[in-house]
């Protein structure tokens, strides 16, 4: 990786050099003392094996031995708030409105509907949250792995003293993960992962559902209550008028407050993919090269555009020229 080697940190050996984000060898090599990752860092993040779980309903997948997962009460209690989120509308919704509807015909299209959303909206968070957004390897900033990138004179690599990696271009540290996040856009409690280089596509997939769940619960739980309120409340649900009224207000809140949350994120979200620039580059005025939109686009979704880009359960193709991997 091309860099300007005029930076504080760089200390040239052999073939190569190596710049620090900070200056914290100053006149001496880095390769006299190992330093490795400290406990905080080494727990922050485990794997998860739900082999064994599938395994009895008949699926096998080597990617299920090892699955992402980061150790973050707060990232875990908002992950978990999300669910209880969606479960709640999922209960109004078909037991409060749409069971006690006299057409059965509005109710199985509002039923298929809300439903289909809820299990694409569940399964992109999962995926968001299970998948490993880009991690570099840990402790790989070793002289025997900086010969291996086969650097001329005069080049130089980037190492993060905090996880002791070598840091590839757009990667950056997070504090919560303990990792360089290849192409991080920002750490997400909601999903408790980063928004990185392999998991961007769930996360956007994951504010467009949820936000489409959040008005489509609100158009139903408005006409609801509309309807209620002109019948005097009299068979449009098998609950009492206030608890009715309790439910059908909380979900108009809900839809209103997580339709317009999620609708932002989703449009920042698709902004940034458009432009080539994640949320960290942006904030800190990064200037770079970018690639042109619909390449941009094609580098999140996949290659070519198909229905597979609007699924949480197919993970993207790319062609070389559509695809930069920022790894060491």
């Amino acid at each position: 990786m091309d860099a300007t080697a005029n930076l504080e940190g760089a200390f040239p050996r052999d073939l190569q050099e190596i710049a620090t984000t900070r200056p914290i060898y100053k006149g001496s090599s880095p390769y006299k003392k190992k330093k490795q990752p400290d406990k905080q860092y080494s727990e922050s993040v485990v794997f998860l094996d739900f082999s064994s779980i599938f395994s009895t309903f008949g699926y096998t997948n080597p990617a299920l031995r090892h699955v992402w997962f980061v150790k973050d009460i707060c990232g875990i209690v908002c992950a978990v708030f999300t669910w209880l989120l969606i479960l709640y509308a999922e209960y109004v919704v078909m037991f409060v409105m749409l069971i006690h509807e006299s057409s059965n015909i509005y109710s199985f299209i509002h039923g298929l509907i809300f439903n289909s959303l809820a299990f694409l909206a569940i399964s992109s968070h999962l995926r968001a949250m299970f998948t490993d957004p880009g991690a570099v390897p840990k402790g790989n900033a070793t002289k025997e792995g900086i010969e291996s990138l086969g650097l001329k004179k005069g080049e130089v690599v980037y190492k993060c003293p905090k996880c002791i990696s070598i840091k590839p271009d757009r990667a950056h540290h997070c504090s919560v993960c303990q990792r360089c996040i290849r192409k991080m856009d920002h750490h997400c409690p909601w999903v408790n992962n980063c928004v990185g280089e392999n998991n961007q596509k769930y996360f956007v997939l994951f504010t467009m559902y949820i936000c489409l769940i959040s008005v489509h619960a609100l158009y139903m739980a408005v006409t609801h209550f509309i309807f209620c309120v002109g019948k005097d409340w009299k068979a449009c649900s098998g609950m009492s008028p206030p608890a009715t009224t309790i439910f059908l207000i909380f979900l108009i809140f809900e839809g209103m407050l997580f339709g317009i949350f999620t609708g932002i994120m989703f449009g920042t979200q698709m902004s940034a993919v458009c432009t080539d620039e994640t949320g960290i580059e942006q904030l800190k005025k990064e200037e770079r090269e970018r690639r042109s939109r619909w390449l941009s686009i094609k580098g999140v979704f996949g290659h070519p555009f198909s229905i597979h880009w609007f699924s949480p359960f197919s993970t993207p193709r790319f062609l070389t020229s559509e695809k930069i991997y920022y790894s060491v």
